[in-house]
């Protein structure tokens, strides 16, 4: 696990942006790292803009903006635009592929790319997409072990759809995977 990291997931809204960073900022603080999560929505939450930072650290975190991350999550076009000319030099991107276009791609930058759309309808649900990207950047940054992120998925996901947490944790599992 490394001592700081921090992460800009973007996409638009319905794609699942801010499940995936409050379930690892959930599963950074029940990890006991410090955590700040900070939400940004477009001017509609489906179909518009959406992303979010999380930041976490073995300590207290003095600024929860991030302007050069160390890592992206990038679920569409416009995202990756925007995003990945800020991205630090030495970061990594997780870009996907089932949306952008290889040739869209900084060359410089590391990027996984990896079609989780497409992943996540053979899962059964193209909706478990957010959490094949998250399993993916887990793999990638080393940020958290992958078994501390899916228990942290009972706590994020609500009571009423428990039912879910499963074939989430094995969303996780299959972006992990993928990324090895």
């Amino acid at each position: 696990m490394s001592e700081y990291q921090d992460v800009i997931i973007a996409g638009f809204g319905g794609q699942g942006v801010m499940l995936a960073g409050n379930l690892l900022a959930q599963a950074g603080m029940e990890h006991g790292l410090e955590v700040s999560f900070i939400p940004v929505y477009g001017a509609e939450m489906r179909g518009g803009t959406a992303n979010c930072t999380v930041v976490l650290d073995t300590h207290p975190i003095g600024a929860p903006l991030v302007r050069e991350p160390r890592s992206t999550i990038i679920l569409n076009e416009p995202s990756l635009t925007k995003f990945q000319p800020r991205l630090h030099k030495a970061g990594v991107q997780i870009v996907n592929a089932s949306l952008i276009d290889r040739g869209l791609l900084d060359a410089s930058r590391r990027s996984v790319y990896i079609p989780v759309n497409d992943m996540a309808h053979e899962l059964g649900n193209v909706k478990l997409a957010n959490m094949v990207a998250l399993g993916a950047w887990i793999r990638a940054t080393a940020a958290l072990p992958l078994a501390a992120v899916q228990e942290a998925l009972r706590r994020v996901v609500s009571s009423h759809y428990a039912h879910l947490v499963p074939v989430n944790a094995k969303a996780l599992e299959a972006g992990y995977n993928f990324a090895a």
